[in-house]
């Protein structure tokens, strides 16, 4: 009897293996649980931003004990509904952030997705360019350090990293001020624009709230730099932040990705170490960049309050703080719930490019 022929044909799966799931149906899964994640993500920040204001009291109470009465104050209580049951005014607040109420503020009388809609898109411009400012110091940065691994040079972009990350964002905002606006007068103090500027943009019938945009329609030059000289300071404030954290990351991927086989298959060809830097590294570090963007946007809209404030830039962030001086919680809820919407929409398109760039993501 002839031996039997146990070896796997080319073409023909081995015994006991199984065929490869099909990578469109592995991408359609992913996608469907990261964007079924935004939801219970949403919800628990809503439900611990409810919970932790109530923790003070109810928003009348906290804003206006000590200057009324107590008939007063229980007839305002009554009126705004906060002499219920918590969860009572817990499910109906769920209830009316779902047709997108957030309810009144107390201190203007103003519904909360009207300030959100107002002050919103000077949050949105700001974090835009304090991200084109940490991509372009951070990712370049990165690759010096890793090409000058473990020499003086990259030392200094370590502590650099380090000191940027650290430092308060206050601080730093107060420190670029004084040098950059008071002492050399290259920038302007504070604000978004010129009084000059804001009437001539005030008169745009389509105006959006973006000031860079905004100031383009004027078709003014002059109107177009004041308002880029003043996002200057406040951006590298902010920006700084985050290209700490990915000049540090590119520099450990890109020195891992040079020590790995190809990439020494490559060096021993005799092709120049700039050039693996720039054709074999440089791609696979920018993966844990797009990844980790989603929770750099968290980060830069929880430094927005401090820097809005160092530079009187009146976005969410600036509001956010007089809110919360004048105690007025309402608010403060309706502009949590929004930051929380921004930050778990954006992971998920963060996630789901990070999957188009590296399918290794998907499973």
């Amino acid at each position: 009897m002839s031996a039997v022929d146990l070896t796997p044909q080319p073409g023909t799966p081995a015994a006991g293996a199984t065929r490869p799931k099909s990578g469109r149906g592995g991408f359609g899964r992913y996608l469907l649980v990261r964007f079924l994640l935004i939801f219970p993500t949403i919800f628990i920040l809503v439900t611990l931003v409810f919970f932790l204001m109530r923790l003070t009291g109810d928003p009348i109470t906290a804003a206006q004990g000590g200057r009324l009465g107590p008939a007063e104050l229980e007839q305002l209580r009554a009126a705004a509904g906060f002499d219920r049951p918590v969860l009572v005014q817990y499910f109906e607040y769920i209830g009316r952030i779902f047709v997108l109420d957030f309810g009144t503020t107390y201190t203007t009388n103003r519904p909360v997705i009207e300030v959100l809609l107002t002050y919103g898109p000077a949050t949105f411009e700001l974090v835009f360019y304090s991200l084109i400012v940490a991509f372009a110091v951070g990712i370049p940065l990165g690759l010096r350090a890793a090409y000058h691994r473990d020499k003086p040079e990259d030392a200094v972009y370590r502590v650099l990293a380090i000191w940027w990350y650290a430092v308060p964002v206050f601080f730093a905002g107060l420190i670029l001020k004084l040098i950059f606006s008071v002492w050399l007068k290259w920038f302007p103090v504070a604000g978004r624009s010129s009084v000059a500027s804001e009437i001539q943009m005030q008169t745009l019938p389509n105006r959006t709230g973006i000031y860079t945009i905004d100031a383009i329609l004027t078709g003014d030059p002059a109107v177009i730099g004041d308002v880029l000289s003043h996002v200057v300071l406040p951006a590298i404030t902010l920006g700084l932040l985050t290209a700490g954290i990915f000049l540090r990351l590119v520099r450990t991927n890109v020195i891992g990705t040079l020590s790995t086989d190809y990439v020494d298959a490559a060096r021993s060809r005799g092709v120049r170490e700039s050039r693996l830097l720039r054709t074999h590294a440089y791609r696979p570090a920018l993966i844990p960049i797009i990844t980790v963007i989603g929770l750099q946007i968290a980060l830069l809209l929880g430094g927005a309050v401090l820097t809005e404030t160092t530079f009187e830039w009146r976005g969410l962030g600036f509001q956010l703080a007089e809110f919360l001086e004048n105690r007025d919680f309402i608010a403060v809820q309706g502009i949590v719930a929004l930051l929380a919407v921004i930050v778990a929409v954006t992971n998920f398109v963060v996630d789901i490019i990070a999957a188009f760039i590296d399918p290794r993501v998907r499973y």
